[in-house]
């Protein structure tokens, strides 16, 4: 079975890649592989449906830029395709004094990137907005939305049949061998032959990326799971739209906030604590091979090492509800630990190279034969259509 381009993974940024690829070059004979029975299972399928306006990132950074396009882009293909989404705006709040040259420097950047309409807000300001908010300053960000991954990884997942592309489910990969003309990809259950590999596995990217390097990978995915609660119905009048911190700057998570759904319902959450597993979506799901992996990479011990004191909290709000609750009252004070249901999961796949450093762009690398996408974490799928383009750019140059 000989392709021109074989893919791994079929989450929101596989999917994107090999449409982009399939919409510049038709002729070319591209195949997905997908572990799962379906797309969209892992990360796509678990994060909070925030469209994301490219707020937080560096100016000319890969997650700027791609950010910024893949925004727009994301917007016209939900238009097109007829996707529900809406652009709900959001605020950005400051609970303490000592946050607020942290917001000023949010506003900044988001000048920089180019966002308009951005506001800063008094407290009363604030309230009509949210009005069961609190804080001593604020930001409003109106280009921010919702919308639901995985209807539009459905979406791109029809129209690549439609544009005769491939997807295989039920097909894990166990090894990439370069070639001097074709790679072969192996899963377990069959043998494919191709010109080149782009692999967008996720949480397991890095492990995918090492079976083609000769040489050990200078970073590893680090899984961080986030946790979400559901406010209770009779309860939804708290929250209008989406509610968000100050961001610690350190840390490359955006704290934990509030998510009106587009599917229904309000999220509050996530926190972010290590997982056990790379797909560790349940407190006491554990891999004892892949944890050992995690805690012995010397980045992450220089990480633990470094933010012990924010991870113990972080993972104390994941055992303690009464803590997570106390976490959202600086944000409103009036939820009360009655009135939130415990809701799901998602895993967050964090590169973290060996010096501990948590990697917070975007991070592609390649070789003749292979394109390994080894850090994709929020805002990927905002900008999954962007970083297809920027991926297929760089495959088609091959062809």
């Amino acid at each position: 079975m000989q392709q021109d381009i074989i893919v791994i993974g079929g989450g929101i940024v596989g999917l994107a890649t090999a449409l982009r690829i399939k919409e510049q070059r038709p002729e070319l004979k591209v195949l997905v592989l997908e572990k799962e029975r379906e797309v969209a299972v892992h990360q796509t399928g678990n994060n909070s449906g925030v469209i994301h306006s490219g707020l937080y990132y560096k100016p000319g950074s890969l997650k700027a830029t791609n950010c910024i396009r893949g925004y727009h882009m994301l917007i016209d293909f939900c238009e097109q395709e007829n996707i529900p989404f809406e652009l709900t705006g959001k605020i950005v709040v400051a609970t303490k004094e000592e946050q607020k040259p942290l917001l000023e420097n949010l506003y900044i950047r988001g000048q920089q990137n180019g966002l308009e309409g951005l506001r800063k807000l008094s407290v009363s300001e604030m309230k009509e907005y949210e009005p069961h908010v609190t804080g001593v300053e604020g930001m409003w960000v109106p280009q921010t939305g919702i919308v639901d991954y995985k209807v539009v990884s459905q979406k791109y997942a029809e129209k690549l049949r439609n544009i005769g592309a491939e997807l295989l489910f039920n097909e894990k990969v166990t090894g990439v061998t370069k070639g001097n003309s074709l790679s072969i990809v192996k899963t377990e259950r069959n043998t494919f032959e191709t010109k080149l590999v782009i692999n967008c596995a996720g949480l397991y990217s890095d492990k995918v990326a090492q079976m083609s390097q000769d040489e050990p990978l200078n970073v590893r995915i680090v899984p961080f799971r986030g946790e979400y609660y559901k406010i209770r119905p009779e309860k939804h009048y708290l929250v209008r739209n989406l509610i968000y911190p100050v961001p610690d700057p350190n840390f490359p998570f955006l704290g934990v906030h509030f998510t009106r759904m587009m599917r229904g319902g309000i999220e509050a959450g996530p926190n972010a604590v290590l997982a056990f597993r790379k797909e560790g979506y349940r407190k006491m799901d554990i891999n004892a091979k892949e944890l050992w992996e995690t805690l012995t990479w010397p980045g992450f011990q220089k990480v633990a090492a470094k933010y012990w004191e924010t991870g113990f909290g972080e993972m104390y709000r994941s055992f303690s509800k009464a803590a997570f609750t106390k976490a959202l009252q600086e944000l409103i004070p009036e939820i009360q630990e009655n009135d939130l249901i415990e809701g799901g999961a998602g895993v967050r796949a964090q590169a973290c190279d060996r010096d501990g450093g948590l990697l917070d762009d975007f991070s592609i690398i390649e070789d003749n034969k292979v394109i390994n996408i080894l850090n994709a974490p929020s805002p990927a799928a905002t900008s999954s259509l962007a970083i297809g383009q920027t991926v297929s750019e760089m495959a088609l140059r091959r062809f």
